[in-house]
């Protein structure tokens, strides 16, 4: 078991992360259940999948507290991160009478999560809500930080607003059923943590990884653990992303929203796949501008490439140019002015903030790797 505390200014919450926790649920979520009994059920968010897998262990546990669980079900996927199921989700919320002293469970992935917390962010100028997070990638890295949003036309994630969550409750055991794909895609943001800032973390998983791939309790508690530890420290320090700080979790991400974008935020490339094809770029493209050395940008590749995830661009099988990548860039919510920050290294285990990119050698970057 570990307890992480995201320590913001002037309140803070736990990460808890132990095996089992989903089937003891009321009674690791009892302060943030208060309200509810008698005539009012717990409002529970989760998509078919999550509603499929866990409704029955979930209303078990919350009848034995004396409770009784009310469903919100979506469907999987990015789909459901729109300004339609955003509506539906706030005029169930506010019929079911959610105060502000309320919590709403958001059971599932990334995609629950940042729906129901942007939700949450909205009703009532803000009400509390409590994140089970379900996958791998979720449990890393959206469940924690308070960034909550929904897609639309222009792009993803470019609606939304900080809302903390009041606690997060990470099940290991629930990765049981996760497809091989979706732990693959999870593990490209636990290496992420490694490459951006901890050179010695990043060195674990490489000798480790196959064990966290395998669901190892031990090695997967202590990949968990290890990235929300360094995710809450940089969070806590800044929260709403007014420095260069909490920017180096975006390692992989630029590249990557444009590779999103350009397959349509489809199955054919899935969010971690794409951020961790994005941290190839991001490494190879730092060996570019002579900031790392080859070997180190092909040790990035490596460990991406052993854990079975996408490590090149050209084997992607895209129709577009360089040029088509970069102009799906412009329109990333970091895009400052006419100018776009990008995420590279100065060492394995050391990101910073590059704001002097030129795009059209970023394109011509692009062209080649897609050539390759």
């Amino acid at each position: 078991m570990a307890v992480i505390e995201v320590a913001l200014a002037g309140r803070a919450y736990d990460v808890v992360i132990e095996e089992g926790l989903l089937a003891r649920f009321a009674e690791a979520a009892a302060p943030f259940l208060k309200g509810y009994g008698h005539a009012r059920k717990v409002p529970v968010v989760a998509d078919t999948n999550t509603h499929r897998l866990y409704r029955t262990a979930l209303e078990s546990n919350l009848a034995a507290a004396g409770y009784a669980a009310d469903w919100f079900v979506v469907e999987p996927g990015e789909d459901a991160k729109s300004w339609g199921v955003l509506e539906r989700l706030c005029d169930w919320l506010l019929a079911l009478g959610v105060t502000r002293k309320d919590h709403v469970i958001a059971l599932g992935g990334g995609v629950v999560g940042d729906l129901v917390g942007f939700a949450c962010a909205v009703v009532k100028r803000g009400c509390g809500f409590v994140q089970v997070p379900t996958t791998l990638l979720a449990q890393v890295d959206s469940s924690v930080g308070g960034k909550t949003a929904i897609n639309t036309k222009a792009g993803k994630n470019l609606i939304g607003a900080f809302h903390q969550p009041s606690l997060v409750l990470i099940d290991p055991l629930v990765l049981a059923t996760l497809p091989d794909r979706e732990m693959r895609a999870g593990y490209a943001e636990v290496l992420k943590y490694g490459l951006l800032g901890d050179a010695a973390f990043f060195a674990w998983l490489e000798a480790n990884g196959d064990k966290v791939l395998a669901r190892e309790p031990a090695a997967l508690e202590h990949a968990i653990a290890t990235s929300i530890a360094m995710k809450a420290r940089i969070v806590a320090e800044d929260e709403r992303e007014t420095l260069d700080l909490r920017a180096l979790l975006n390692l992989g991400h630029t590249f990557g929203h444009a590779l999103e974008a350009e397959t349509g935020f489809s199955d054919r490339l899935l969010h971690g796949e794409a951020v961790a094809l994005g941290m190839v770029l991001a490494a190879k493209y730092s060996a570019r501008r002579g900031e790392i050395s080859q070997a180190d940008a092909a040790r990035a590749a490596g460990a991406i490439a052993a854990a079975g995830l996408p490590a090149s661009l050209a084997a992607l099988g895209l129709a577009c140019d360089g040029a088509a990548l970069v102009d799906h860039m412009r329109h990333d919510k970091k895009a400052e002015g006419t100018t776009l920050p990008f995420l590279l290294l100065r060492q394995l285990g050391e990101a910073y903030v590059a704001r002097d990119v030129d795009l059209s050698d970023i394109a011509a970057f692009l062209d080649g790797e897609l050539a390759a």
